[in-house]
């Protein structure tokens, strides 16, 4: 028997203080409610995704974060900082990578992390031994001494990250990070935060649109819908506080006769909290358990082992269907909307 899993997710330590907190943080524009009541929490060695469209308040959020923008009310905390008073502190200790990287093409890419590095009082060796190990760090060096202006828009988005590493943050801020980008260099970058997260113990707050992306990326995510978070939390928890109550398990059977077909459907549908079984449609893939309530999941996947095993059914796979985000977002939205 292959593939089966019987893994739980880790529970976060409630000991560890948050990189950024916000609580109440609401900004108006005239009769506009960019972002209201916004109560949200970051963790060091996380990457918090904000999930929402276009206009939907995410970009609203970094910048009063950021100090570029101040709160109508509410606070906010970045390394326990007030960014509306404190705002030099606070873009010391961040990263910020914005939606439009801007960058002098006529220079090169160490050339201009040169001239971001002086900006934040970097000098000399010291700036260049952090230069070079950003660059190699976003996989940049074979093309450091290129000039920007020939460099394609993922490198380019390679090197507005490495530019918000030269100084070290302790938090890095991304803004639709991979917007326009081909999907290697999606992949690319992606994987990139992967390795800062696990290299430097960051914690990354990236706002994006584009589910996919988010799911396969973020340990948690936050939705934003018209200037509110509707919800938050790990996928499996957005699952359980949007979806319809059910679990979906996936099960891999090798049958060799109609019999077998007949009797495999028999077992499963009788096992305790089975509320249907979904048989592969071609009579070769993976048979689909709706578990309801989908507390019994874990309850379920463990008599599907002893049936198994009792009534001779060759298992090959037993997993758990995680709901896509797409599914969780649509549902999130039409929640908020009622």
């Amino acid at each position: 028997m292959t593939g089966v899993e019987t893994s739980t997710p880790q529970k976060r330590s409630t000991n560890v203080e948050p990189v950024i907190r916000t609580r109440g943080l609401t900004k108006h524009y005239g009769s506009l409610t960019a972002v209201d009541n916004l109560d949200l929490a970051v963790y060091p060695g996380e990457i918090f995704g904000l999930l929402g469209q276009n206009g939907a308040g995410k970009t609203t959020t970094i910048l009063m974060l950021l100090g570029l923008t101040e709160p109508t009310s509410g606070e906010a905390r970045v390394m326990g900082l007030d960014p509306a008073r404190e705002p030099r502190l606070v873009k010391r200790r961040v990263g910020y990578l914005p939606d439009a990287v801007g960058f002098y093409g006529g220079l090169t890419g160490r050339q201009n992390l040169r001239y971001t590095a002086r900006l934040n009082g970097l000098r000399g060796e010291g700036a260049e031994g952090a230069i070079q190990d950003v660059l190699v760090q976003v996989g940049l060096d074979d093309r450091a001494d290129d000039l920007v202006e020939t460099y394609s828009r993922g490198m380019r988005q390679r090197l507005g990250i490495a530019d918000a590493l030269v100084k070290s943050p302790d938090v890095l801020i991304l803004d639709e990070p991979t917007t326009a980008i081909d999907p290697l260099g999606v992949a690319e970058i992606l994987d990139l935060l992967r390795t800062l997260v696990h290299e430097r113990g960051l914690a990354i707050l990236l706002s994006s649109h584009l589910l996919t992306q988010v799911q396969s990326v973020c340990d948690r995510i936050g939705i934003f819908a018209a200037g509110r978070l509707v919800g938050q939390g790990t996928v499996d928890e957005l699952a359980a506080t949007f979806g319809d109550g059910s679990a979906t398990l996936e099960v891999g059977l090798e049958l060799v006769d109609d019999a077998q077909v007949a009797r495999a459907s028999e077992v499963l549908g009788g096992l305790a909290g089975v509320e249907s079984v979904v048989p592969p449609t071609d009579g070769q893939g993976a048979w689909r358990l709706i578990v309801r309530p989908a507390a019994a999941e874990a309850g379920v996947r463990q008599e599907v082992l002893v049936a198994a095993v009792e009534h001779g059914l060759h298992l090959t796979t037993l997993r758990p269907i995680v709901p896509s985000l797409d599914d969780i977002y649509r549902s999130a939205i039409l929640r908020r909307a009622a």
